[in-house]
């Protein structure tokens, strides 16, 4: 079954590119999300065996980002029948249109994000983030722009060398593993059991370069700069994807190495310098929200902000594992929604300029209300998911006695608040544009709330089987079960 999580999509894939109708490529689509989501809750019933000699195994991180994976990739899916519907109603029915190139893609991406997850091998791991690179360039460019085609450079570019910055760290790790004439290897479960054995210095160095190279996939700063224009210039469903799901495949490639420092009895470094990269994406994300004049770069300098509290709570140390985990599944829900969100507003506008949106909760109270309930629920404003882990990890920072940090924290997530209250809602506002009455399907309105809905039940319940998978990732890093 594990296998099957990665090769489905790549066999979907291949059908996708030989069918030349438009609609059955479309359900070729749903259709694989519809299976992929039926196979990740059989592996979180009965986790298999690893398989390939323990390269592909799942555990509790690896399930969890899973699941997030293939449930946004299933509500992409669903979103993106209509959209693709609605916007590109005139597109060729040849063999060889945009669509199809996308639609491939799309289904190669969900395969290449598979296969980070289920990983267990830091080479297949460092192969599987770079595959996500090369199977999610092209659907930046999709819109065959040359703003689209500058951020697609952009972050083949940037991405390709943290990638090779990953590799060198993966290259310490197994100099690491070798030292002492050992016989190395870069299995996951074989460099935690080799734990205080391996070379401090060697495992230093690795984590520096993993964390600097795997941190520019996250989106940490200052390595962030591919982000704001490839989430900018995608499709709006395609940066759903992108901000809600393959930032957290970096994490967790970063999570895997902050495990072998854990293992090697070095954690305490590795926190140190998580902490500080953590309040500086905080810090610079702070300053490029306030007065953002694109509500989609908004969003993705918020991505960079959520991504440096994630970073941020590692480096509290044990007590912060659990909420790190709850962070991310509640920011993938609630970032995934916002960005379909944006889709809705701008196919009614034809404008991606705060300032030139106006009037939403009167011309569209659908598209205004998710607009509203989606700031909510991505500030961490009481009662949804974001609130209970800021709420908790501002406490972890307190009775840890990071005073200091607890202080930069709270400042920065306010100033985010503030910086993003003052280009939702005036967005919201006023009397709409004459030309702005373009009427969207009920689904395409409804997908986004369902996903605010899933992060609002989350932030007043926590499903047992949730908390257990949540509290067994935390306990693989290091942190109380």
């Amino acid at each position: 079954m594990i296998a099957a999580v990665i090769v489905l999509p790549i066999l979907f894939s291949a059908a996708a590119w030989l069918v030349r109708n438009v609609r059955l490529r479309r359900r070729l689509w749903l259709t694989c999300s519809l299976l992929h989501v039926g196979m990740v809750i059989s592996l979180v019933l009965q986790p298999p065996q690893p398989i390939l000699g323990g390269w592909l195994a799942v555990d509790a991180l690896g399930l969890l980002f899973l699941g997030i994976v293939s449930l946004l990739f299933l509500v992409s899916a669903a979103y993106g029948q209509g959209w693709l519907a609605q916007a590109h109603a005139g597109t060729a029915q040849g063999a060889r249109d945009p669509e199809r190139i996308f639609i491939v893609c799309m289904l190669f991406f969900l395969s290449t994000m598979s296969l980070v997850v289920l990983s267990h091998h830091l080479g297949l791991l460092w192969v599987a983030v770079e595959a996500t690179t090369l199977a999610s360039a092209p659907l930046i460019f999709f819109h065959r722009t040359v703003h689209s085609l500058e951020a697609t450079w952009k972050y083949l570019l940037i991405c390709s060398v943290g990638i090779a910055l990953a590799l060198f760290g993966t290259f310490f790790l197994g100099a690491a593993a070798s030292a002492g004439g050992r016989e190395g290897s870069l299995l996951l479960d074989g460099l935690l059991r080799l734990g205080p054995q391996l070379d401090v210095r060697l495992t230093r160095i690795a984590f520096i370069f993993l964390l600097v190279g795997y941190g520019t996939k996250m989106g940490l700063a200052p390595m962030h700069t591919w982000l704001p224009d490839a989430h900018s210039e995608a499709p709006s469903v395609v940066s759903a994807l992108l901000s809600g799901v393959l930032l957290n495949c970096a994490f967790l490639a970063i999570l895997r190495a902050y495990q072998i420092c854990q293992a090697a009895g070095d954690a305490a470094f590795a926190r140190t310098i998580l902490l500080i990269f953590g309040l500086v994406s905080m810090l610079l994300a702070a300053v490029f929200i306030l007065n953002q004049p694109d509500y989609k770069r908004l969003l993705a300098y918020s991505s960079v902000e959520h991504m440096g509290i994630l970073a941020f709570a590692i480096g509290l140390g044990p007590a912060g594992y659990y909420f790190a985990l709850f962070h991310a599944l509640n920011h993938s829900l609630t970032k995934s929604g916002l960005f379909l969100t944006a889709g809705n507003i701008l196919s009614v506008f034809k404008t991606k300029a705060i300032g030139e949106v106006r009037g939403l909760a009167r011309s569209h109270p659908g598209i205004g209300w998710a607009w509203v309930i989606g700031f909510l629920a991505i500030s961490g404003t009481p009662l949804f998911g974001l609130f209970i882990s800021e709420f908790n990890l501002l406490g972890v920072a307190i009775f840890g006695n990071r005073l200091l940090s607890a202080a930069l924290y709270l400042f920065l997530i306010t100033a985010v608040f503030i910086g993003m209250a003052a280009a939702f809602f005036p967005m919201v506002q006023g009397r709409p544009e004459e030309g702005a009455q373009e009427k969207l399907p009920a689904a395409l309105q409804l997908l986004p709330l369902l996903l605010f809905l899933l992060t609002f039940i989350l932030g007043v319940h926590i499903p047992a089987g949730l908390d257990e998978l949540l509290r067994l990732g935390a306990a693989a890093l290091g942190g109380a079960q």
